[in-house]
């Protein structure tokens, strides 16, 4: 399932040490890795740019209580940031055509997810600041 990234390209913020530069190749970026990896302090930077770009939209397994189907059916026009995605849902984003995703977690199962849509993180140290992108998986 690949197709072009229809809300970014590219997503640059840097808080404190640590550098998030996402080039996104696809419109459902699946990013995977194992605990400890900086997975979800990624999410966390992304989420505190939700308040100044409207573009983007984070959730995690503590908007469980939510109504997720009704929040992506109404949602048009957004980078669409889910952390713990496993968890949180699995059946709604295949068929989304109005939004990108960035899906964070550990199991790409029952995702309909291709080797197109994999990726991993990568970081760097670089002076002093840690910088986080995204790499093919394997």
């Amino acid at each position: 399932m690949k197709s072009k990234p229809i809300v970014m390209k590219h997503f640059l913020t840097v808080h404190t040490s640590f550098v998030v530069d996402f080039t996104f190749t696809n419109n459902i970026t699946i990013l995977m890795g194992d605990s400890g990896t900086g997975k979800t302090a990624t999410f966390s930077f992304i989420r505190e740019c939700m308040a100044l770009n409207s573009k983007i939209l984070c959730m995690d397994n503590y908007d469980y209580q939510k109504n997720i189907k009704e929040i992506i059916v109404r949602t048009k026009g957004k980078l669409i940031v889910i952390d713990n995605a496993d968890i949180l849902l699995r059946k709604y984003i295949s068929l989304d055509d109005k939004n990108q995703y960035l899906i964070i977690g550990r199991n790409p199962k029952n995702l309909f997810a291709t080797k197109e849509n994999l990726f991993e993180l990568e970081s760097k140290k670089i002076g002093e600041q840690t910088v986080f992108r995204i790499k093919p998986y394997m």
